[in-house]
């Protein structure tokens, strides 16, 4: 356990031999697994004796199909065609990809993809398994049997390290102990008055009329209607791949649809302005600094607005850091401050907007929240 930012992640990739093998850095101590010191093993070596899941799914997915993301690991074990056809069967139903043998990963949701990165380092039965965040993108469902599950592999003689910010769903569970590793980056919340940049609008109404998305084949969304009116924070609750995502994408319009979205504003029928915060925030992350990413393309920023930014999402210490190297936590404040800074006309999407994120800054993100729909703009999150 450990506030976002306080080095889960990096303590995991230094428990797996990532760190100092791929990593740059200054590493002092030592980690073993089992006979093996990691800064003197290959990481070919380490990789039979350890897997990781990435918190970030989409970090370690390499194959075009999800049936082939499997194989993979497998084949690097120099397993016999028989072991990986029923290691790969194993792995498939019991995270419910049956359905999805020959999808690409790129077609999966976040949660999807979260559950094939879970499948695949499974499958190959390491002595020691480190998760980082597995629960982040699953539905309540598939984390609490992800949970027995891990629960039955201990019992078992297997060594389980999860980080993870959802620890209501371990607490069920006799076998997994608290370790706090630190303390991550200070967040004074009494001085936080939360704004918005923008005063308040006039009321308004979106509204979504029979709308139908198609993805890679797949009817992903079929004949949607919804009314939302300015000044409301709504919550799009779902299990994994029912569309969340897809809605967002049309409503942000990144996403080919059928049927019509628009805002009804002083009799007007106008396009929808909205600002999109992605679930996974690398995919709109680029430039080489904070600054430079919150700021970019903002023709003439409120510099006013930009230094609460920073203190209110717990950036200042990172102004000059590359948003990539940030946590996942952080990176998706960055993402949030930059959708911000451009002061969207209608409100905010919000994808998965908790993850990665320690309950100080969840609080902070709900006060964002709420200060935006107090002046009239529509806040719509996925979760």
């Amino acid at each position: 356990t450990g506030p976002s930012g306080s080095g889960k992640s990096t303590f995991t990739r230094c428990l797996t031999g990532l760190i100092p093998h791929l990593y740059r850095g200054e590493l002092k101590g030592e980690v073993w697994l089992g006979e093996h010191k990691t800064e003197n093993t290959p990481l070919w070596q380490l990789a039979e004796k350890a897997g990781l899941v990435f918190q970030n799914p989409a970090g370690q997915i390499l194959a075009e199909s999800v049936e082939d993301e499997i194989i993979f690991g497998l084949e690097n074990l120099g397993l016999t065609n028989t072991e990986i056809e029923a290691r790969l069967d194993s792995a498939l139903t019991r995270f419910g990809l049956q359905d999805f043998r020959q999808r690409s990963p790129q077609t999966l949701s976040g949660g999807e993809q979260q559950k094939l990165a879970l499948a695949a380092i499974m499958a190959r039965q390491p002595a020691v398994l480190v998760l980082d965040e597995p629960l982040s993108m699953l539905d309540s469902t598939a984390a609490a049997e992800l949970v027995a599950h891990l629960d039955h592999l201990v019992r078992s003689g297997t060594t389980v390290i999860v980080c993870e910010h959802r620890q209501e769903y371990l607490h069920g569970s006799s076998v997994f102990r608290d370790v706090s590793i630190g303390n991550g980056a200070a967040v004074d919340r009494a001085f936080i008055e939360f704004r918005t940049g923008r005063a308040a609008r006039s009321s308004f109404h979106l509204e979504i009329t029979d709308l139908q998305v198609e993805r890679g084949g797949q009817r992903v969304i079929d004949q949607l209607n919804i009314s939302a009116t300015g000044g409301k924070v709504v919550a799009l609750v779902g299990r994994n791949g029912v569309g969340k995502t897809t809605l967002f994408r049309a409503l942000a319009g990144i996403q080919k649809y059928q049927g019509t979205i628009y805002v009804k504003q002083n009799g007007n029928r106008v396009k929808p302005g909205f600002g999109m915060v992605f679930q996974n925030p690398d995919l709109q992350l680029f430039n080489a600094s904070v600054r430079e990413e919150i700021l970019y393309r903002v023709l003439e920023p409120d510099m006013d607005y930009y230094e609460w930014l920073l203190d209110a999402l717990g950036l200042a210490a990172y102004e000059e850091t590359p948003p990539l190297l940030l946590s996942e936590g952080e990176k998706r404040r960055v993402a949030l401050a930059t959708v911000l800074m451009h002061q969207p006309e209608h409100g905010i999407l919000l994808d998965e907007p908790a993850l990665g994120q320690d309950a100080v800054h969840k609080e902070i993100l709900l006060g964002v929240v709420h200060a935006l729909a107090d002046a009239g703009q529509l806040v719509v999150l996925a979760t």
